[in-house]
Parts: structure tokens; sequence; C-alpha cells
């Protein structure tokens, strides 16, 4: 009961926040502030009411458009909400149960379902707004990718700290050991290693097609979202998303070569700029959530 009640909050609380980013991403791009002014309607200017404003309800009711000037609104905005809502549902569902476990005998180690639970949330929302930006504007902010590296080797530290401490009966003194300075230290070395694989991969393939065809086809915003997946999922789960995000991202390629206007454009299929980010922030949402399993089943097909 504990985990269904645990998943809808979640998904409600989602969809608050998945609200919430749809305004982050109309103004991001055009340079105005999140808090001032208040919502408005993009075409009219209007200041919209209170109920305009309820998380996927309002688009349903008012059928995707303006009361005053029937603009479109937009797919965007209920899709958004959606992604962001389902998501979190989907984090607490793995969570909850195991989070209510441990505060039914409270200990230090309770950090491990509460990581998983606010990291995967955190990770999920600022993959959605990633993967929207660059689907609309071909545009992956440094004020994302940068600090999401960041937080995301933090969140690793720290869970590798108690990690480490878990052998021990007395976790004060077992901070202060060498034991743990060094499993900690050998975790943020790897970690580091692997986001610097991870974005020198995009960087070598950014460098081989500019010797293929002497132009820009990969942006550096592209590498930065590499390494952020690394940081947050590891090596192994950065290569799970980069792998589904080419395979998504070839797919879209083929529907775009078989589509007849695209066919008849004047510069050809070829000059189509693609959001990689996209596919593969769409990537790193699948491999934060079944990556595990996905690589085990690849592991058990290969024979290892």
């Amino acid at each position: 009961m504990t985990r269904i009640l645990g998943t809808i909050v979640a998904g409600l609380v989602g969809l608050a926040f998945g609200s919430f980013l749809n305004v982050c991403l109309s103004r991001w791009p055009t340079g105005e502030g999140i808090v001032h002014p208040r919502s408005h309607c993009r075409s009219c200017g209007r200041t919209l009411a209170w109920w305009e404003n309820v998380p996927l309800a309002s688009w349903l009711f008012l059928r995707g458009r303006c009361r005053s000037c029937r603009a479109w609104i937009g797919w965007r905005y209920p899709l958004v909400e959606l992604a962001v809502g389902a998501l979190w549902a989907s984090v607490a569902w793995q969570n909850t149960e195991l989070l209510f476990a441990y505060f039914r005998e409270p200990s230090i180690f309770i950090y491990y379902p509460l990581n998983r639970l606010v990291s995967g949330m955190a990770f999920s929302w600022l993959l959605v707004a990633l993967a929207t930006l660059d689907a609309e504007n071909l545009w992956l902010p440094n004020s994302i990718t940068i600090p999401g590296i960041i937080l995301g080797l933090l969140l690793d530290t720290a869970e590798a700290v108690v990690s480490a401490i878990s052998p021990w009966d007395n976790p004060v003194h077992a901070t202060l050991s060498f034991m743990v300075l060094r499993v900690v230290g050998h975790e943020i070395i790897l970690r580091t290693l692997a986001i610097l694989a991870a974005a020198g991969l995009i960087l070598l393939l950014r460098w081989i097609y500019w010797l293929i065809r002497h132009r820009e086809g990969i942006g550096l915003g592209d590498a930065k979202l590499m390494a952020m997946l690394a940081a947050w999922l590891g090596l192994p789960g950065a290569l799970v998303a980069f792998g589904l995000g080419v395979v998504l991202g070839a797919i879209a390629a083929l529907v775009l070569l078989v589509l007849p206007s695209t066919r008849k454009s004047s510069e050809g299929w070829a000059h189509i700029k693609l959001p990689l980010g996209t596919f593969l922030c769409v990537g790193g949402i699948v491999s934060s959530l079944w990556g595990e399993r996905i690589i085990d089943a690849y592991l058990r097909w290969a024979g290892f």
C-alpha cells in the first residue's frame, strides 16, 4: 500500500515540476526570468488565471488553446508534464518500499534508497529539460550540463562514503579511517575517468566527422551531455545510453529520408540537423531505469 501511495504522490508532484519545467523551457531561450513576469500566453500576452496553470488538466480543458486569442499552445506542454510525472512515478515505484522499510528501522544507511529516489528524480528532470531544449533549439546549455556533471559526481562520492563505512560498527571513526579515504578516492578517480572517456568518445566522433565532411556535425554540448551521463550512470550506463541514442537517431534519419518533403528539399536530407542530445537523453532515461538489466542481458547473450 505504501508503495502505491508513494508512487501516486511522486507522479502528482512530478506533474507540478513538469509544469515548472515548461516555464523554464519557454523562457530560458529568450532570456526571460523564471519568476517574473507571471505566467502568460506567449501569443497575446494575457496573464493566466490560476486554473489555467493546473498541470495537464488545464491543457485538456482548454483543448490546447488560449481562451482569449485561441492560439495553439502546443503539444510540448502536456508531453513534458506527463514525462516528468511518469518518470518520477517510475523512480518512486522502484524505491519507496525500501525507503519506508528504512524509516521503520532508522539507520544512517537510509541514504541508499533516499539517494536513489532523489537523484533519480533530479536526473530525469535534467534529461527531460535537455532533451526538449535540444529538440526545439538545438541547444544544450552549459548552465545545465556542467552543474549536472558536478552534482552527479558529488552524489556518487557520497554513496561511496556510505558504502565504505557500512562494514564498520562506528561510522564516526570509520569516516576518518584510511580505508574509507582510499575507497572514496578510488571511486572518485574511476568516475572522473568515466566522465573523460564518455566526453572523449563524442569528441573523437566529432573529429572523424570533420575529417570526412570538412564541417562540424556534432556539437560540444553533446560531449558535455555524455560526460553528465557518465557522472550519473558510470561508463557502462553512459555507453548504454549512447548506443540507444545512436539507434534512435539512425531511425529518425531513416524516417526523414523516406519523407517526400525531405526528398524535395533544395538542401537535401544530408544537411538536416538532428538533435543528437535528445536521443542521448532518451537513452539516458532508459539506462537509468533499466540499464543494469540491459547490461546483464547482453553479458548473458555474449556468454560472459
